[in-house]
């Protein structure tokens, strides 16, 4: 109910803390089945300083604008493309029912198909279900990546393009990107990538030696990425990142918002009006941090992941779905769901709702954390 008379701050504050008491928190070390992580001390600085921009009417923060500008070309950058078109978005969700958007308004087919992997995000229901496109779903090879001989054979006159995955959201795979690449380019169709996760892995993995796919603008057939700095890039939620190599996809999908300040307005968003300090502590955090910064990130993640995969090994009844590619280790046990149950009952934050348990080595995660999980697994599956 509304209330009628407003309570003390000392009270609100009092109840939010008794409601929130169960909630997991990233520092308690017991969240290991996210994808999200505490955001960077710097960037909640930045977020609390710059709270009220609103990105929805730049003609009001026109400084603001110029930074997630800037923010996006930096994102560009790293992904191999010198000018980049896009924006810091509320999510991986809505970058990719943006790329869709885009393509199924440049493609102008009756009936619309998007051919992408059955690994993909889940947000692509909600993208066809939104824009009327059919999903059509190309099977997975034995490493769980796509089959591109699969993807080939399913490619129609409605297809207005496809979906690659670099770092899908149950393994980690990064998906042949090169050769989906190719085989956009000979059909003449867009290739947009998912790489949610991944965007802010591989680049700093690949620097670090390890063998990874190519899998951005670097690539001709690739004309959108998305990529999410609120992931491993350690920015604050909401920052999501939808990339175009061309003018055209974004403007496909701009509509006017002539009320602003602005005056002539275009928004190529989901969301009208948008947190601008998000897009600013994105900008922040990659002038902070830079490259060597997040690659020491990335290492740690990395190196942390081979050894849980190790670990995992040891223990008797339990074995890997796959070697890990980046920095997330899934395995599966005998009786899963019972052994889901115990680990959530001994208060660790995962989910076996795939078939196998998924531990994804985030900035928060530590070898600690880990070493008393494996121990609470370990007791789990002793006789």
């Amino acid at each position: 109910m509304f209330p009628k008379i407003g309570a003390s701050e000392e009270e609100v504050l009092a109840e939010l803390e008794k409601k929130t008491a169960k909630d997991l928190t990233f520092g308690s070390g017991r969240i290991l089945g996210s994808m999200c992580t505490y955001p960077h001390p710097f960037a909640q600085k930045i977020v609390m300083k710059y709270i009220d921009r609103n990105l929805g009417d730049p003609g009001l923060h026109v400084g603001s604008q110029k930074i997630e500008e800037e923010a996006v070309e930096m994102l560009s950058s790293l992904l191999g493309l010198e000018k980049g078109y896009g924006n810091i978005v509320s999510g991986g969700t809505e970058a990719n029912i943006l790329a869709v958007r885009a393509f199924r308004n440049l493609a102008d087919v009756e009936k619309p198909e998007l051919i992408l992997p059955r690994s993909a995000h889940f947000s692509f229901l909600k993208a066809s279900e939104m824009l009327g496109v059919k999903l059509v779903w190309a099977e997975l090879k034995d490493d769980y990546s796509v089959d591109v001989k699969d993807v080939e054979a399913k490619i129609t006159e409605g297809t207005i393009g496809i979906v690659g995955i670099a770092g899908t959201t149950g393994l980690g795979v990064v998906d042949d990107i090169p050769a989906l690449s190719d085989l956009a380019l000979d059909y003449g169709i867009p290739l947009h990538v998912d790489a949610a996760f991944g965007g802010f892995v591989i680049p700093f993995a690949k620097a670090l030696g390890y063998d990874l796919p190519d899998f951005d603008f670097r690539l001709k057939g690739v004309q959108s990425i998305t990529i999410d700095p609120h992931k491993m890039g350690m920015a604050p939620i909401p920052a999501g990142g939808i990339i175009f190599r061309k003018k055209k996809f974004l403007e496909a999908i701009s509509v006017p918002a002539p009320y602003l300040a602005g005056g002539k307005v275009w928004q190529a968003t989901i969301t009208g009006t948008r947190p601008g300090a998000s897009a600013l502590a994105v900008w922040a955090l990659i002038k902070h941090l830079g490259f060597e910064g997040y690659k020491e990130v990335v290492k740690r993640a990395m190196e942390l992941s081979r050894w849980f995969a190790a670990e995992i090994k040891k223990i008797p009844g339990v074995y890997l779905i796959r070697e890990p590619m980046l920095n997330i280790v899934s395995f599966g046990t005998k009786n899963l769901e019972e052994v889901e149950k115990e680990l959530k009952r001994r208060g660790w934050g995962i989910s076996a709702h795939r078939g196998y348990i998924r531990i994804v080595m985030m900035p928060h995660v530590r070898r600690e954390y880990l070493e008393e999980f494996l121990k609470d697994l370990g007791e789990i599956l002793t006789p």
